[in-house]
C-alpha cells in the first residue's frame, strides 16, 4: 500500500462503500481520517484505511457495527484482518449466510421475517405478513412487525451500504400485502380522506399502511402516492373536496411547510390537515395543522372526521 493520504472518495472506492457510509462510521464510531493539513480537508492515512478495511469486512460478515468498530479501533494497523482471528466471529450469520437484520425488542415473528428477507424468500415474507394482518390487523402489524424490520434493513444499509436488494424485495412484499387489505375491505360512499406524499418524497410505505388501516376501518380514501407536486395536490383538493388531507414526509428535505400552507389556502379547505411522518418539525408547522405521532393516531383522527361528517349528515 502506498503511504500517501487519501480523500474520502478514494477510500470509498477502495473499500467499495459509499462516502455516506464513511461519514456514518466517522460520526458514530470514530473511524475517521486522522491526517490534518491546515486549510484542507482531513485525509485518510494507511492506518486509517486498514482499520476501515476491518470494519467493512466484519460488518459484511454480520458483526454489529458498534462491535466491529471496537475491534477495528483496537486492531494493530500492521496486521491484515485475516490475521486478527476475527473471521470466526460470525455468530450473527443465519440461514444461507446472510447477515442478520436488527429488530430491536420485536418478537420472534419479526426475527423470522428478517431472516426471510435476508434469504430473499418472498413466499415466506408474504405469508408471514398476511398471517399477521389477518390475526392482528394493520396497525399492530405495522408497528410491531413491519416497521422494526424495515428500520433494521435501513440501519444495516447505513452501516454497510448493502442490502439494497433486500430493501426492494421487502418493500414490494409489504406493498402487495397492504394492497390486499384494501381490496378485501371495499368502502362505500365518496372518499373523504386524501393521502399524498410530499413533493419529491419517495417513501410511500407508511402512507400505504395508513390506507390499509383506513380501509380496514371502513373509511373511504384516495391515495395519490409518491412525489406529488404542490400544484397537483392543490388541484386534487379543489376537485375532490376531501374532509381531511394527510401529507407524508419521511425526511426533512421533503418537509417544506409551504406545502401545508398551500393546503390551508385552497378555496375548499379541508376540515383537517395532517402532517404525517418524521420529516416534519413540530415548530415549523403552520397554525391549524396537526402532526400525528404514529399510525394509530393518524387513523383515529381520520375516523373522527368520518364520524363527525356522518353525524352532521344524520342531523
Amino acid at each position: 500500500m502506498a503511504d500517501e493520504a487519501l480523500s474520502a472518495g478514494a477510500v470509498a472506492r477502495r473499500l467499495g462503500v459509499a462516502v455516506t457510509t464513511l461519514r456514518t462510521w466517522h460520526q458514530r464510531y470514530g473511524l475517521g481520517p486522522s491526517e490534518h493539513v491546515p486549510g484542507h480537508h482531513r485525509r485518510y492515512t494507511p492506518a486509517d484505511l486498514a482499520r476501515l478495511e476491518i470494519m467493512r469486512r466484519l460488518t459484511g460478515e454480520g458483526v454489529a457495527p458498534a462491535e466491529a468498530a471496537r475491534w477495528a479501533r483496537q486492531a494493530p494497523a500492521v496486521l491484515p484482518p485475516d490475521r486478527l482471528g476475527l473471521k470466526a466471529r460470525t455468530s450473527t450469520v443465519r440461514d444461507g449466510g446472510g447477515t442478520t437484520i436488527p429488530v430491536g425488542r420485536a418478537g420472534p415473528v419479526a426475527r423470522g421475517l428478517a431472516r426471510a428477507a435476508m434469504r430473499l424468500d418472498s413466499v415466506t415474507i408474504g405469508r408471514t405478513i398476511g398471517d399477521s394482518l389477518a390475526t392482528d390487523g394493520v396497525v399492530a402489524t405495522w408497528e410491531g412487525l413491519l416497521r422494526p424490520v424495515l428500520a433494521g434493513i435501513g440501519e444495516r444499509h447505513a452501516a454497510t451500504a448493502g442490502l439494497i436488494e433486500v430493501e426492494h424485495l421487502m418493500s414490494r412484499c409489504v406493498s402487495e400485502a397492504l394492497a390486499s387489505v384494501a381490496r378485501a375491505h371495499p368502502t362505500v360512499g365518496p372518499p373523504r380522506i386524501l393521502l399524498s406524499c410530499a413533493d419529491e418524497e419517495q417513501h410511500s410505505l407508511p402512507l400505504e399502511a395508513l390506507a390499509a388501516a383506513l380501509a380496514e376501518a371502513g373509511v373511504s380514501y384516495r391515495m395519490l402516492g409518491a412525489r406529488v407536486p404542490v400544484a397537483a395536490l392543490v388541484e386534487a383538493v379543489n376537485r375532490t373536496g376531501p374532509a381531511a388531507v394527510v401529507l407524508w414526509s419521511h425526511t426533512r428535505a421533503t418537509a417544506g411547510p409551504h406545502q401545508l400552507s398551500a393546503l390551508l389556502a385552497v378555496p375548499r379547505r379541508p376540515l383537517l390537515v395532517l402532517a404525517a411522518g418524521p420529516g416534519w418539525r413540530a415548530d415549523s408547522l403552520p397554525a391549524g395543522v396537526v402532526r400525528p405521532v404514529d399510525l394509530a393516531e393518524a387513523l383515529s383522527l381520520a375516523v373522527a372526521v368520518r364520524d363527525s361528517l356522518d353525524q352532521s349528515a344524520a342531523g
